[in-house]
């Protein structure tokens, strides 16, 4: 196969594209912290100078130098088959993904020469998120179809998430707190849990009904407009610096998250590993918000003075639900859109449980602190690598390859 034939084929399909991204991203992003923890904690070396401050990098490389390929590659699939619309063309995808590949890229050669290259790789990334939301729009406004209340709400979250690296960008060429804050809270809040919580919405009960047929699945409208209004106003409190109230919307964004995993059917999910994995990241969400609403309600009632689980709840809901979500969905997409059987082997059940596990120490790390609970973050990171390195690799190859099937895509 000659270097062209390679390239139509990688380019194939807007999921090749984004999630071979994706998956470097993975390891890269873990590789870095690892590094700043390795010497912040002088296990090796001495601390890195970098240009900003590291909360600041790994809440960036997090929010927007890993998950948008994924929510990319997925929804660029999904969309037009949501809505019964044309297919994506490669002139729209191809540009988004290597305008997102540079700037990732050149976020981390700026770490290493200075913040001049950190906003010309976040203007990068601006630019490629912008290319990737007009070809979605491109579907939503094209497609004919009765109801687009999923993809229109994905459509405003993913445009809150531009916004928020507009903020980012913003704040390297000012330094003004605010607005660093508001990119971070907004990435977060705007943007990562209202399209996790509408793809699981969308998404979740059409695979339970196709595989467990026998099995009623609902989905009730309230459940998600209460999460979506829920996340919002977390994200405004966060803003408004009123953490002690937050239990005023995480406790029915956990009520609501709990009510849909039990109808759902958790239990009866877990029979088949590739359904209850979606099953499993999506009962994260109310585990997490639970543990927030608690938080914040012992802050408010000791006036400030109890912070009792730090960033626990953030890291439940960051790699227990968003992690476990993305490499289910993305196992999903690749073996089914690679002409390969949807089915998990051994391998593939390891790297579920190890997601598990990983979200598990590092949510131990903050809930159990102690003078070396920074092994516990070490422990997180190298589970995490123990999932993702054996995905990436088994995965890869295949974004590059015809698929198994012999059929186009």
């Amino acid at each position: 196969m000659t270097i062209s034939e390679q390239w139509h084929t990688f380019t194939a399909a807007p999921h090749r594209v984004m999630f071979l991204g994706g998956a470097l991203q993975s390891i890269a992003v873990m590789l870095w912290l690892l590094v700043e923890m390795a010497t912040r904690y002088g296990v090796a070396g001495h601390p890195m100078d970098w240009p900003v401050l590291p909360g600041a990098v790994h809440g960036y490389l997090m929010i927007f130098g890993l998950f948008p390929f994924f929510i990319f590659g997925f929804l660029m699939t999904t969309y037009p088959r949501w809505m019964n619309g044309k297919e994506i063309p490669a002139r729209r995808y191809v540009p988004a993904f290597v305008l997102l590949m540079l700037g990732t890229a050149g976020f981390y050669a700026g770490l290493m020469t200075g913040r001049i290259v950190l906003l010309v790789a976040v203007f990068a990334t601006l630019a490629g998120w912008g290319v990737a939301l007009y070809a979605l729009l491109r579907v939503l406004i094209d497609a004919q179809h009765p109801d687009k209340r999923h993809p229109q709400i994905i459509f405003i979250a993913l445009s809150m998430g531009w916004c928020s690296v507009a903020a980012y960008l913003v704040w390297l060429g000012s330094d003004n707190a605010a607005w660093l804050r508001f990119a971070l809270q907004g990435g977060l809040w705007f943007f990562l849990l209202p399209v996790f919580a509408s793809v699981a919405h969308r998404m979740i009960p059409f695979f339970t009904s196709t595989v467990l047929p026998q099995h009623l699945v609902t989905r009730p409208l309230w459940a998600w407009w209460t999460m979506l209004a829920a996340s919002v106003m977390h994200g405004l409190l966060q803003l408004a610096d009123a953490a002690a109230w937050l239990w005023v919307c995480d406790a029915p964004l956990a009520a609501a998250a709990f009510y849909l995993t039990y109808v759902w059917g958790l239990r009866r999910s877990l029979s088949i590993t590739m359904l209850g994995v979606l099953h499993i990241g999506f009962a994260w969400i109310g585990i997490a918000m639970l543990l927030s609403a608690v938080q914040s309600f012992a802050s408010l009632i000791s006036h400030g003075s109890t912070f009792i689980w730090g960033l626990a709840p953030l890291h439940a809901l960051t790699i227990g639900c968003f992690a476990t979500l993305l490499i289910g969905m993305g196992t999903r997409v690749t073996l089914g859109h690679s002409g390969l059987p949807m089915q998990a082997d051994t391998k593939v059940k390891l790297m579920f449980a190890g997601i598990q596990l990983a979200a598990l120490l590092r949510v131990l790390a903050d809930m159990l602190p102690t003078q070396a609970m920074h092994w516990l973050y070490f422990a997180a990171a190298a589970a995490w690598l123990a999932c993702f390195a054996p995905w990436a690799s088994r995965y890869l190859p295949i974004y590059w390859r015809p698929r198994a099937d012999g059929k186009a895509g």
